[in-house]
């Protein structure tokens, strides 16, 4: 399907061929939901940890004698009953995260790139490039093509004006398309794409 290439003025400069294939599959909330799951859990760093009763610094010793007290049988102060004392099944460092066949992964990224197509929320540039590196002039430039929350994909490391004019707008991200994923596709308004990365993503996820 042919597709129109807009410039940052706002004008129509040419069209661009989008493989349907990629661009117009069925999209499955399954599918992104899976896909969503598996980038979040691989994110997570493990790290958690709480200690045991085994691991809390304070005295092993009994607490008082068995028998005669009218109080409750106590032997250490580490036990999880009392304050300051360890923690009973407490979060362990480990790997979050789990396994998802490519495929699938593949056809998150094409359910993604299609949801934004078919909602009217996918721009495509010509280049994404800027003259000097103003974060006024790229708002108003993204106003003007109607766009507030956007990720905007290169085809290799974005220009340096146009990045550091971005980095200061909170809701507009910049990233090469060997880094587009669904997550980010998903949070984002609008899908900006540059023509190279239309192309290169294509070729990839053909």
């Amino acid at each position: 399907m042919l597709y129109p290439v807009k410039n940052l003025a706002g004008e129509e400069v040419g069209t661009v061929e989008l493989d349907e294939t990629v661009f117009a599959v069925p999209v499955r909330p399954d599918i992104l939901h899976r896909v969503v799951r598996w980038q979040l859990a691989k994110r997570r760093q493990g790290t958690h940890k709480a200690k045991t009763r085994g691991e809390v610094a304070r005295s092993g010793k009994k607490i008082y004698r068995q028998k005669g007290t009218g109080r409750a049988r106590h032997g250490s102060r580490r036990a999880p009953i009392f304050v300051g004392g360890g923690v009973v099944f407490g979060p362990v460092p480990r790997d979050h995260s789990i396994d998802l066949p490519k495929k699938v992964r593949r056809l998150g990224l094409c359910c993604a790139l299609s949801d934004k197509l078919r909602g009217g929320q996918l721009v495509v540039l010509d280049e994404a490039r800027l003259e000097e590196p103003k974060t006024r002039l790229l708002a108003s430039r993204l106003q003007g093509l109607g766009i507030h929350s956007a990720l905007v994909v290169t085809a290799g490391e974005p220009e340096r004006n146009f990045q550091l004019a971005a980095r200061n707008l909170p809701r507009v991200v910049v990233m090469p398309q060997i880094g587009a994923n669904v997550y980010d596709i998903l949070r984002h308004d609008t899908l900006v794409l540059t023509r190279e990365a239309a192309q290169l993503l294509q070729e990839r996820l053909r």
